[in-house]
């Protein structure tokens, strides 16, 4: 199988990535209403709309601003408009949506932790996405650096290149898997399975970005990992209950 793959049907070319983020919604919603069944949510059902609403805006938002922000360009014509309407990323998604549903709870009068239940379905999707990013190759800005390395692929272009996705594809599995051990204990505090999840991710992908060959940086970071930075200020309180435990089991040895 060739990468960038395009698979035909009756005549014409398929847009795998498009079809896989169809896919990661449909699939990640059923699993969330799956799991809120299983659960006892004490949200009531309209709020939970209300919710769903607000980090659908703040996702769709957020996700167009900082794809756009990866390579800003300030002579603004239509074809750029367009651009930037098709232009996304899962990290501006994942941290717009987290204040969409905080402006959507202030809004409603919700005061009870949300994200808990969506911390497992928002994995799963990310990793069917992820899986159109790998089979696009240099299609989708989602490829590495060039590299000698052993790990290098062809992904399009005819270089090696550091296959980010799928570096990504494994890590998320294995963050699944903690997570939903996590899950099924229930022994975190309501809200801290969420919090985790942004940190162990938006942590990984202010790492990984250094393999990334963007163009845009300031100060040396792209604009996906000054994002990283925000966000893992925004939980600098549970990152700092995280040292302090970790500090008082080390002491304890």
């Amino acid at each position: 199988m060739a990468i960038p793959f395009h698979p035909k049907v009756f005549g014409f070319s398929l847009n795998i990535h498009l079809i896989l983020e169809y896919a990661a919604f449909f699939i990640s919603y059923r699993y969330y209403v799956y799991l809120r069944k299983k659960s006892a949510d004490t949200i009531s059902d309209s709020n939970r709309i209300s919710i769903i609403l607000g980090a659908a805006i703040g996702a769709l938002v957020g996700s167009r601003l900082v794809g756009f922000l990866e390579n800003p360009d300030m002579y603004i014509t239509w074809q750029k408009i367009w651009f930037l309407l098709n232009t996304k990323t899962i990290m501006g998604g994942l941290f717009g949506g987290l204040l969409g549903v905080e402006v959507a709870k202030s809004l409603i009068g919700e005061k009870q932790s949300s994200g808990d239940l969506f911390t497992l379905p928002l994995i799963v999707g990310i990793f069917i996405g992820r899986i159109g990013c790998f089979l696009s190759g240099t299609d989708e800005f989602t490829y590495g650096k060039i590299t000698s390395s052993f790990v290098g692929m062809d992904l399009g272009d005819g270089q090696l290149r550091y296959p980010l996705a799928l570096f990504e594809l494994i890590y998320l599995t294995f963050l699944f898997v903690f997570m939903h051990h996590l899950y099924r204990q229930r022994k975190l505090k309501s809200g801290y399975l969420f919090q985790l999840f942004m940190i162990l991710y938006f942590g990984f992908r202010f790492f990984i970005e250094f393999l990334k060959p963007n163009v845009f940086l300031i100060l040396g970071l792209s604009s996906i990992q000054w994002l990283c930075i925000v966000c893992l200020i925004y939980y600098r309180n549970f990152l700092l209950l995280i040292f302090k435990d970790a500090y008082q089991k080390i002491h304890l040895l």
